[in-house]
């Protein structure tokens, strides 16, 4: 007989990838958090690409009666988490949605350990960091990418700027030439994304020296995504 559910169920929604490495990485993310918290019923939902949407899924278990924390897996607030994710517990009284991801110091730590892994000298003022978001036309999702930015400037000698997939400005590989022209003698590219997909992909071909790992996998990763969820139980 499997344990009681430890409160409500934890909906995982992510964006949602055709790549398949970046479809695993996801969802080992949701079976790490029910690792630390033995007990947690976890499931997964998509605002794009891949079904089954986070409309159908709070749906499915509005209709159950069984409550929900939808928690976004994404890195900022933009369209998904205010728009699709909102819509989707509106009509649900027993489902609430918690803050994204990011931003997070723990975030910031992991993308200043992939730098290291990519040999890049967090002490050389020469060496430049552009941090690439996928991007949004939602001026929140931006200022929480350039907050990341600020945060992870505090632990890096040389510039760190921001550089987008899409719908911000500026474009990833422009951001890199801006810091070439600012004098940055090694460009690396901080791929700010949680898995591989479509937008990791574009960034080997960004100009910069070397380009990071995502996010994933890393056990902090999922210890935020538990802290999202308990956050949005206590409110």
């Amino acid at each position: 007989m499997s344990p009681p559910a430890a409160g409500p169920v934890l909906v995982a929604c992510a964006h949602g990838t055709r790549n398949p490495t970046g479809r695993r990485l996801i969802a080992e993310l949701a079976l790490a958090a029910r690792t630390q918290r033995p007990g947690l019923v976890t499931t997964a939902a998509f605002v794009d690409v891949q079904p089954p949407t986070v409309v159908d899924v709070v749906a499915g278990l509005s209709a159950e009666g069984r409550p929900a924390v939808v928690v976004p897996l994404l890195l900022s607030g933009g369209y998904h988490v205010h728009v699709d994710i909102a819509g989707a517990v509106a009509d649900a009284e027993s489902a609430v949605a918690a803050r994204p991801l990011g931003p997070d110091p723990r975030l910031v730590e992991v993308l200043h350990d992939r730098l290291l892994q990519a040999d890049a000298d967090p002490r050389d003022p020469l060496t430049a960091v552009v941090l690439a978001a996928a991007g949004s036309s939602d001026v929140r999702a931006v200022a929480d990418v350039e907050g990341t930015a600020d945060l992870l400037q505090r632990s890096w000698a040389g510039p760190v700027t921001t550089g987008y997939g899409s719908a911000a400005q500026p474009p990833v590989p422009d951001a890199v030439l801006a810091a070439r022209r600012g004098g940055a003698e090694q460009v690396v590219v901080a791929s700010y994304l949680l898995a591989p997909g479509h937008f990791h992909d574009k960034l080997a071909g960004a100009g910069a020296d070397a380009v990071t790992a995502p996010l994933l996998p890393d056990d902090r990763i999922a210890a935020i995504l538990l802290d999202r969820y308990d956050a949005a139980l206590a409110d």
